[in-house]
């Protein structure tokens, strides 16, 4: 039998860090799990009910490829009040209801990327962002961010070429959470929009954004000083329902009418039941689980005093922490004894050219994480 041939595509990729993590804390015995970027906290009980009354009512099968008038008008109500857009029918703005931001991301790479067209991105990233070039047909030139991990202009401008054609903007980022401030999103929409790249801002941690990172009460945004870029944001991460795969995409209707060219033929339409629950998503005061969320961070914060160096995360549920220098250990060999003492947290090489941080997930009980810092702080002050 002739070999079956994979394409380059496929073979470019690696099977995700995070996944080898996920996969391999399965097999251990109630493991203190730092690794995953799941809330702990449940779907708010009316988001629940307002699921299980459109499987009841026979709202199972495909919406609209945008997404139901609904939930689209929800999405609207809400840019308008918390960024000032206008995406309703008759402007020249539109949104659009994704599977998960992931698939806003790969819609909008597709739609936006010839071959040999460049993303730049910052480094350190999510996981998807350097598989969104072989994946669209472009190239992914990294941007290195450290020691701060913040993404600014003068860092982006010497590597804009005649070939860019997107950056991907993360704040709060993952993995790192750090937040750019207003000033430093402004500088960044100027340097796009005077070179012609369009900004991609991926938002879905706007909500986990905490008090000394907001400014006017609000997560900062790129979309306050201009409404030609693509904004994305999701509803997983904020509402605890990362598997019902719902995000959304805001931006010119000129990219968004090909994102849902493209979703025809590829998701079809977002989970129905979930878009009909969330349509009253906005209107649930999460307030209360970032207050509870900043109160990790400080904890995590707290821990690492003294031990190693690590940048105060003002967003997301993340810290980017630095293997002491003394221990002569790379990130994953450091990971590696971790998953020794039954503790798992994810190699910096997974979302980094450099292999000398580690991620922390603080989305767990704070038994689990007092737990967890503990051992990670033990080993940091153990000598090589």
């Amino acid at each position: 039998m002739n070999e079956i041939r994979i394409s380059r595509r496929a073979r470019s990729l690696d099977i995700s860090g995070i996944r080898r993590v996920f996969e391999l804390g399965a097999k251990l015995k109630d493991p203190i799990n730092l690794s995953i970027g799941q809330p702990d906290f449940p779907v708010p009980e009316v988001i629940k009910q307002a699921a299980i009354d459109a499987i009841r009512e026979d709202r199972n099968g495909y919406t609209v490829t945008q997404g139901t008038p609904q939930v689209l008008h929800a999405v609207a109500r809400h840019l308008k009040e918390n960024i000032g857009w206008d995406v309703s029918s008759a402007g020249d703005l539109g949104s659009i209801i994704t599977s998960g931001t992931s698939g806003a991301l790969l819609l909008a790479c597709l739609a936006l990327l010839d071959p040999g067209d460049e993303i730049i991105v910052g480094d350190p990233y999510f996981v998807l962002y350097p598989a969104l070039g072989p994946m669209s047909g472009g190239s992914v030139v990294l941007c290195d961010t450290y020691p701060d991990f913040r993404l600014t202009a003068e860092r982006v401008e010497p590597l804009i070429s005649p070939r860019t054609r997107l950056l991907i903007l993360s704040s709060p980022s993952n993995p790192c959470g750090a937040v750019l401030n207003g000033s430093e999103l402004r500088d960044i929409v100027e340097l796009c929009e005077r070179r012609g790249v369009l900004i991609i801002s991926d938002e879905i941690y706007d909500e986990f954004t905490y008090d000394d990172a907001r400014e006017q009460g609000r997560c900062p945004s790129p979309a306050r000083f201009t409404d030609r870029l693509l904004l994305v944001r999701g509803f997983g991460k904020t509402y605890g329902c990362t598997g019902w795969r719902m995000g959304y995409a805001a931006g010119p209707k000129a990219v968004i009418q090909q994102m849902a060219k493209l979703q025809q033929y590829t998701y079809v339409c977002a989970p129905s039941m979930a878009q009909h629950a969330l349509a009253r998503a906005f209107d649930v005061d999460m307030r209360p689980h970032v207050a509870a969320y900043q109160r990790k961070r400080d904890m995590v914060v707290n821990a690492f005093r003294g031990v190693t160096e690590l940048v105060r995360p003002g967003g997301a549920f993340y810290a980017f922490v630095k293997v002491p220098e003394p221990l002569k250990l790379t990130a994953s060999e450091f990971c590696d004894r971790a998953i020794e003492r039954n503790l798992l947290v994810i190699p910096g090489k997974v979302f980094s050219a450099r292999d000398t941080h580690l991620r922390l997930s603080y989305a767990t009980s704070d038994a689990k994480l007092e737990q967890g810092l503990g051992i990670l702080r033990d080993m940091m002050s153990r000598p090589a």
